[in-house]
């Protein structure tokens, strides 16, 4: 098994809890008909940077950066969610699509609130250990 430490977002729940976000908003969104391909296409991409920015940020190894990152991933989601709101007041996706990525989203979305806080809290106690971050990371995101 290959082992690099610049991967170690892959073991972070919330990487994987928005790679999955990812594929259900692909799986929703992918049979927009031709002229609501940007609407598809603009939710896809959203739901793109979440996992992105979570995986960037961690490979910065900075928690000034990690967390900057994680606050663009908020952001990403947030701009997600808003459009799936849209969307479904639009009926242009089901409520059952709604409330799949909804309920994900909220996940996702504690989930990233809690390792920010834990990260904080670890910056203004002087406690950062780059080696630790999946560690760390994990267990602030149990409930």
């Amino acid at each position: 098994m290959r082992k690099n430490r610049n991967r170690g977002y892959q073991k972070l729940r919330v990487w994987n809890d928005a790679i999955d976000y990812y594929v259900k908003t692909c799986s929703a969104f992918r049979k927009f008909p031709y002229e609501l391909k940007k609407v598809s296409s603009q939710a896809i991409s959203s739901s793109d940077s979440v996992h992105r920015n979570i995986s960037e940020g961690y490979c910065r190894r900075s928690i000034r950066e990690y967390l900057y990152f994680l606050y663009i991933a908020l952001g990403s989601l947030g701009e997600s969610v808003s459009g799936l709101i849209a969307y479904r007041k639009a009926n242009q996706i089901t409520e059952d699509e709604f409330q799949k990525l909804d309920t994900l989203a909220f996940k996702l979305e504690n989930g990233l609130l809690k390792l920010v806080e834990s990260l904080e809290k670890k910056r203004e106690q002087g406690e950062w250990t780059d080696s630790l971050v999946v560690k760390e990371s994990n267990a602030a995101y149990r409930s």
